[in-house]
């Protein structure tokens, strides 16, 4: 690859994916800015899935360790939901693999998903709109330890799953189950959602390097600027709590909008 052409990637990928990082490490989401940039600036659809890979798990990391270390994890449910995660996700992986997404009747058509989507999405805004509240409070301690890790799991394979079969807005999913199921506040459950998304990421990027179907050289600088977004994401989250962290979830689900709207018009 020519220096002229690896240039015109960076430009291209490295200031969105630091946006991406950033979003991502408040909400979720992330990769909806993210992933269309390598594509944007002319990646093949499998190594633009992997790169994008390589660019977002080191700042998920960075973001993961923040989080850690102010305590604003609840480590049990959050590893259970990693375990879920994983497990959903390397599920759905080998099931879409064996299956004809138009002929099975295991799994509904892609097409449906996307119609199904289209009408959660904006319900979902709706909710968040007239519960003001939502997530300002920490009410997990209405749950036993036992209960906690048990809906974690369940809500970690479920959306483990959406990521492996669908994927936009796995990570603001995540983020809202830990809030309204598992009745954490807005910080926690994105402390919990940073660990399920890097056990995740590493996962999937070991993957993908092994196939071979990571551009390092894009990858790289990539990653660096996602460490950036998701340093600069974090330590607002982790400053502003749910005043930050809400209207950020609007944002999100509007791009995931666009983002469905955009594939059935494709």
């Amino acid at each position: 690859m020519e220096w002229s052409e690896l240039i015109h990637i960076w430009v291209i990928v490295c200031p969105l994916v630091f946006i991406g990082g950033l979003i991502d490490a408040v909400a979720g989401g992330g990769g909806l800015i993210t992933l269309p940039a390598y594509l944007i600036a002319g990646l093949p659809a499998h190594m633009a899935t992997g790169t994008n890979k390589c660019g977002n798990a080191f700042g998920t990391f960075l973001a993961t360790g923040r989080f850690l270390k102010r305590g604003d994890v609840h480590l049990p449910t959050a590893v259970a939901g990693a375990a879920g995660a994983l497990y959903g996700l390397n599920y759905s992986s080998l099931a879409a693999s064996k299956f004809d997404f138009n002929t099975s009747i295991l799994i509904l058509p892609e097409q449906v998903l996307y119609y199904v989507m289209l009408a959660v999405v904006p319900v979902m805004a709706v909710v968040l709109l007239m519960k003001r509240n939502f997530g300002q409070e920490d009410r997990s301690a209405e749950l036993g330890t036992l209960q906690l890790m048990a809906m974690s799991l369940g809500i970690g394979l479920v959306i483990g799953c959406y990521d492996g079969f669908f994927g936009p807005g796995a990570g603001t999913f995540l983020m809202l189950a830990f809030t309204g199921l598992c009745r954490f506040d807005l910080l926690t459950a994105s402390g919990n959602t940073k660990v399920a998304n890097s056990a995740s990421n590493l996962a999937s990027l070991v993957t993908f390097a092994i196939a071979g179907k990571v551009m390092w050289v894009v990858g790289i600088p990539a990653a660096l600027c996602g460490i950036a977004g998701n340093y600069v994401g974090s330590g607002l989250a982790l400053k502003g709590g749910a005043k930050v962290i809400r209207p950020m979830f609007f944002v999100v689900l509007l791009l995931l909008l666009i983002r469905l709207i955009y594939d059935l018009a494709m």
